[in-house]
């Protein structure tokens, strides 16, 4: 990805200009004491990097089963070490009770509860609940699970003890691959009719479609990911627009955000989004390797994540696939964060290949420090952007003094 402005941030956002978005970051990592996941690094490692003001802080990564269970020496002893059960490919990611919820698109989808160190499949997933190849997890506010799963080719629906409910569609005619619940409705990502498909919440009919209606600049193309905002906007990834599509419950286009490119704000291979609480919209694009956060009106305000030569850095990512955000587990990942960083909110962010499958940052602001607000530092950039331009801009010509201007050959005077 390349950038057109001038490094700037101010304390709470960052736009770069000239570098590619491998950012130097320094980070060992050592076994933690905790019931978090393994490893704590020695070197915080932050985003935006020293020395600006950090917004985001890499927390620690998970993959499996070592990562999160206890097992003792006598045990060790009795029944031999346990074998490392991994997640393969994960794709979608979502938080619930101390529960973390991975779909493996090769397997399942895995349940990792660090309130009581175990990690395990999601128990409703046989019989009738079997999936096939989960590749999203949407949970609502009552704990139901919403698993796309476009082989099947339904949407599964599991209760806040992760047993089978009910499905959503009929497999043979669509492609279902992200599912999200508002109020008493499922809204379903059709990657095969280029729609979301709006369900009833209870008796599962399809009530209508939104994608698909006005001026073709409106329409969607190739719909992956679904979100919603906390004012009951839909967002949906398309990646044959290569744009974030703004729709309302009702299905009425809104706006875009992001176009094709290789530049700030831009997408080359968008999926999955999140929205947090004050409306700012978080983007993995698996091409850059990182997640870009847009402010409510779709202008870019920063990016976190690494490629290239620090991919297999703490706090990279490596073909990115799923962002999801949690306020709510705060306290399983504390003993990560650093003492002067004060915690807002959880970012899981799933990698398809690497040793860091499922990956956790923390949003936040140092203790003590003064962090414009994102208009201000919209504001800011907008300024620091003209004056660049100024200064690319030529010199005005400078008017001869009227000594110096050249007289014509019949105005002079002979030689005497």
């Amino acid at each position: 990805m390349k950038y057109g402005f001038e490094r700037i941030h101010t304390g709470i956002f960052t736009v770069l200009r000239g570098w590619r978005i491998g950012i130097y970051l320094i980070a060992v990592c050592a076994t933690a004491a905790c019931s978090a996941p393994v490893k704590k690094q020695v070197e915080p490692v932050f985003f935006p990097p020293p020395p600006e003001l950090p917004r985001i802080q890499y927390l620690t990564s998970f993959s499996g089963m070592k990562d999160i269970e206890d097992q003792s020496s006598f045990n060790k002893f009795v029944v031999g070490e346990k074998q490392d059960l991994k997640v393969d490919k994960p794709y979608g990611v979502a938080a619930y009770d101390g529960k973390v919820y991975v779909c493996d698109t090769n397997a399942t989808v895995a349940v990792f509860d660090f309130k009581r160190k175990t990690f395990q499949q999601l128990k409703g997933a046989a019989g009738a609940g079997k999936l096939t190849q989960p590749i999203n997890i949407s949970i609502a506010p009552d704990g139901t699970k919403y698993v796309a799963d476009p082989v099947r080719g339904q949407v599964v629906a599991f209760d806040r003890n992760d047993e089978y409910v009910t499905a959503y569609g009929k497999a043979g005619n669509w492609r279902p691959v992200d599912a999200v619940a508002y109020e008493d409705r499922v809204y379903v990502a059709d990657s095969a009719n280029a729609v979301v498909k709006v369900f009833d919440r209870k008796s599962g009919q399809m009530l209508k479609t939104i994608g698909d209606k006005g001026d073709r600049t409106e329409r969607l193309d190739r719909p992956t990911n679904v979100a919603f905002d906390h004012e009951g906007y839909l967002y949906v990834t398309d990646v044959g627009r290569f744009q974030v599509v703004k729709f309302d419950r009702d299905g009425h286009f809104k706006a875009t955000i992001g176009k094709p490119g290789d530049n700030l704000g831009h997408f080359a291979r968008p999926k999955g989004i999140a929205l947090d609480r004050e409306g700012r919209l978080f983007a993995v694009d698996a091409s850059f390797n990182n997640v870009q956060v847009f402010n409510k009106d779709g202008r870019l305000l920063m990016f976190f994540g690494a490629e290239g030569v620090e991919s297999n850095k703490p706090g990279s990512l490596i073909l990115p696939a799923k962002v999801a955000l949690d306020y709510d587990n705060i306290e399983y990942f504390q003993p990560f964060v650093q003492p002067n960083f004060q915690v807002q909110y959880l970012i899981f962010v799933t990698s398809q290949f690497g040793e860091r499958r499922v990956n956790v940052f923390a949003y936040g602001q140092e203790k003590g420090k003064k962090y414009l607000t994102d208009e201000e530092l919209l504001n800011l950039v907008d300024e620091r952007r003209k004056k660049e331009l100024e200064k690319l801009q030529p010199p005005p010509e400078q008017p001869q003094a009227e000594a110096e201007k050249p007289q014509p050959e019949a105005a002079k005077a002979p030689p005497r």
